[in-house]
């Protein structure tokens, strides 16, 4: 259990790090002088590819969490990202934060410590192949929303909301595909998965729509609809069909945990978008 902890810990100290250095990143490299070569500029810009390679050591944590811990236990630490960006916001980027937002941190880390002391220990189940292929399938409806919401004009009041809800069901297709993935040996054989397809196509589904809910609306709107899909969805799915467990008696923290810190990342969705002059940082891929 302690490994996928810290794999948990591992990939929400990433991501919510990542948003920062990605911003810093975008912040230095349009603050460049006009006409500057464009090696200069990407080099002014390097904690953005700094962010991106984080991104990537989070993704492989989040993946050495799901092999022993719950779908709810690891798609609530990773949402908790939003909390590490708000504290480095404070650190870094020389941040406010307001009264409200400091109960919010506090909130989260109760949150967390309630999930880890109430998660089952266990290994994924292994699943038949016709369910794998669904899992990949369910790629399809999510890719359609996606369509739907970019597909409304730019000034649509749901544009914003489809588009991020699309991503937090990308996000937590990634989750749930991932806990369920067997790797085989040889482990090359993994190519021929659909699993590992299902990772690789909701992967870009939620990437690609979370930076359209970008474009189309508000930083604060977009995390909060990807952070409550991603989380709430793969958590019900893992504890309705995959077999996720809680420890016996610790039912209510569980359900308190989830609670408060779905309740804390919203209450700080905001603090996706990192302030001063840059734009809001990409989110990172979660898994």
């Amino acid at each position: 259990m302690l490994p996928g902890l810290l794999g948990a810990l591992t990939a929400s100290l990433c991501y919510g790090s990542a948003t920062v250095l990605q911003a810093l990143g975008v912040r230095r490299m349009t603050s460049s002088p006009p006409g500057s070569p464009l090696l200069a500029r990407a080099w002014a810009g390097r904690l953005y590819a700094v962010g991106l390679g984080l991104d990537g050591v989070g993704f492989l944590a989040s993946l050495v969490a799901l092999r022993s811990l719950p779908l709810f236990v690891v798609q609530s630490a990773i949402a908790s990202s939003v909390a590490v960006t708000a504290v480095l916001a404070v650190a870094v980027l020389h941040a406010r934060l307001s009264r409200a937002e400091v109960a919010a941190l506090a909130v989260v880390g109760l949150g967390l410590v309630a999930l880890a002391v109430s998660a089952g220990v266990e290994s994924p189940a292994p699943l038949a192949a016709p369910w794998t292929w669904l899992v990949l399938a369910g790629a399809l409806p999510v890719a359609l929303l996606a369509l739907v919401g970019w597909r409304l004009p730019r000034t649509s009041r749901w544009a914003c909301p489809l588009l991020a809800a699309a991503s937090g069901l990308g996000f937590g297709g990634v989750g749930v595909a991932a806990r369920v993935l067997a790797v085989p040996d040889p482990w090359w054989h993994l190519l021929a998965d659909p699993l590992t397809w299902a990772i690789a196509a909701y992967g870009l589904l939620a990437m690609a729509c979370y930076g359209l809910a970008l474009d189309r609306g508000s930083a604060t709107t977009t995390a909060a609809v990807t952070f409550g899909v991603e989380t709430v969805v793969p958590a019900a799915v893992g504890l309705l069909w995959l077999g996720d467990t809680v420890r016996s008696g610790f039912a209510g923290w569980a359900a308190l945990g989830f609670v408060a810190t779905l309740g804390g990342c919203l209450a700080l969705a905001r603090r996706a978008e990192v302030p001063g002059d840059a734009v809001s940082a990409p989110r990172p891929p979660s898994g």
